[in-house]
């Protein structure tokens, strides 16, 4: 059996530490390469109007929900049961936490809801949409899309 000496502790120690380094560095990198950027340019001057802006949208009262079947995005407003047709400002259909798969979907309605063919795999997937109802009430929702394979 050989004796252990003050230069092998010293490789454990260092092969250690540089593991640890490693991983370290290797997920750093990792988070700030898959970042999808800020929310809002400058987030206490979006503060100060949050709470009415969400008292707003939220007096109007609707149901929103999203769904992708076979390739076709279809975006519901309703209120009580009934579709609305508000006007689109912005929509942004992708992954949770990287921007590379971003879609911007160019919805038609339908009478019914709006439709837009897009491209997406199995996976999370979010729809980041902000339209203006008839009042001019701005109404932003970061939806959650289920899609049907």
């Amino acid at each position: 059996m050989r004796q252990i000496t003050g230069w092998h502790v010293a490789g454990i120690f260092g092969l250690g530490f540089g593991a640890i380094i490693a991983v370290n560095v290797a997920l750093a990198v990792n988070a700030v390469r898959t970042f999808p950027g800020l929310e809002v340019a400058n987030s206490y001057i979006a503060s100060q109007s949050f709470d009415q802006d969400r008292a707003a949208q939220e007096a109007l009262a609707w149901q929103v929900a999203a769904v992708v079947e076979g390739g076709v995005l279809r975006l519901s407003f309703r209120k009580d049961d009934r579709p609305l047709a508000p006007g689109i400002e912005t929509a942004t259909f992708g992954r949770a936490t990287s921007v590379a798969a971003d879609q911007t979907p160019a919805f038609a309605f339908n009478g019914e809801d709006f439709v837009a063919p897009v491209q997406a795999g199995p996976g999370n997937w979010n729809l980041r949409v902000a339209v203006r109802a008839a009042d001019g009430t701005r109404f932003q929702q970061r939806i959650i899309v289920k899609v049907v394979q």
